[in-house]
């Protein structure tokens, strides 16, 4: 049965989804599932154990959709959206769930990484270049990290059922705190080599991301060798990751099938992040976080115009604080459908 807050949370996504129907300049808004997991690339259940994200991405914004006047705010205030395009907006619902490495412990494990949850919704606005050749992601995450995040459930519940042995110290998970992260990155793209049917491009990409649960800036780019490659800017992620988004434009599609193979890496200087450093305000467990940490990535994504979508791809993570045994690996399937 599920709990009050799973059931309150799920709510909130609906109603958001219900919201998001009128205005549009099209009808190709779509849903997207994202789940990155250790079980999908190793053998070892620890660190960044799983992700989920739900994810609703609106159509191309109608000159008359009221969120157009939040665009244009942005742009008065800052120097963000100026140069304009096309525009969509997402609103997505994750949890994140963070553990030691020992897992069969019931007592605190000092040197090891805490048990932590991050349970967030989030309100994303993607403006595309005019040319066509660029798109900027502004995102705002609230949730809460802690027990109401639900992390022990999710992860504990899972196991029972299929029979695997659960984690012992979600006991001692961080402490309830509300969580705010504001994140923006700009993405380019540019075409390296074209043939009749194939291409291969490079999106070199550039962002920060600001709250007292995650705080840094990131720099990176990915290589992708296909099929109509000009209807995204790369496949999704869950922060903090590899820069992904879910824009999708299939009026720059040549035929429905699209596909293609894709590297990428990127590097983040580390200023904050709570599932390492602890609580903000409170006493919790924490362990001495690196300054930096590296992603590489390497995967494969194919789509029918915007009716549908699957992204398969593996991630390995340099190490996160001092002592840590060892590097990071975890997959991502992800699963797009046009509403």
């Amino acid at each position: 049965m599920p709990s009050p807050r799973s059931a309150g949370c799920t709510t909130f996504l609906l109603a958001c989804l219900s919201m998001s129907t009128a205005s549009f300049a099209g009808d190709n808004a779509r849903f997207r599932i994202d789940e990155e997991n250790d079980a999908f690339a190793s053998d070892r259940d620890r660190h960044y154990t799983q992700g989920l994200s739900l994810t609703y991405t609106s159509a191309d914004l109608a000159s008359d959709n009221a969120l157009n006047d939040l665009f244009n705010g942005v742009a008065e205030a800052t120097p963000i959206f100026a140069n304009g395009g096309k525009r969509q907006y997402q609103l997505s619902l994750g949890q994140s769930l963070f553990t030691p490495d020992n897992t069969r412990s019931f007592e605190p494990l000092p040197n090891q990484r805490p048990y932590a949850g991050w349970l967030y919704t989030g309100l994303g606005l993607m403006q595309e270049m005019s040319d066509g050749e660029g798109l900027e992601n502004l995102e705002l995450q609230l949730g809460v990290i802690g027990p109401m995040a639900l992390g022990r459930q999710a992860q504990n519940g899972y196991h029972h059922m299929a029979g695997i042995r659960v984690s012992h110290g979600w006991s001692h998970q961080l402490k309830n705190e509300p969580g705010l992260v504001l994140s923006y990155e700009r993405k380019a793209r540019s075409t390296l080599w074209r043939s009749e049917d194939v291409a291969l491009d490079v999106i070199p990409e550039a962002g920060v991301s600001l709250g007292n649960v995650f705080t840094y800036a990131q720099a990176g780019g990915m290589v992708r060798f296909g099929r109509n490659l000009s209807a995204d800017y790369g496949s999704y992620r869950i922060r903090p990751g590899m820069s992904g988004t879910t824009w999708f434009d299939s009026d720059r599609m040549d035929g429905d099938l699209g596909w293609y193979l894709f590297a990428g890496v990127q590097g983040r200087a580390v200023l904050r992040d709570i599932t390492l450093d602890g609580n903000t305000f409170r006493d919790s467990q924490s362990v001495d976080r690196k300054k930096t940490v590296g992603d590489m990535v390497v995967g494969l994504s194919v789509f029918w115009s915007d009716a549908v979508r699957a992204d398969l791809s593996v991630i390995e993570r340099t190490r996160e604080f001092k002592g840590q045994n060892g590097r990071d690996r975890f997959g991502v399937l992800a699963l797009s459908f046009r509403l």
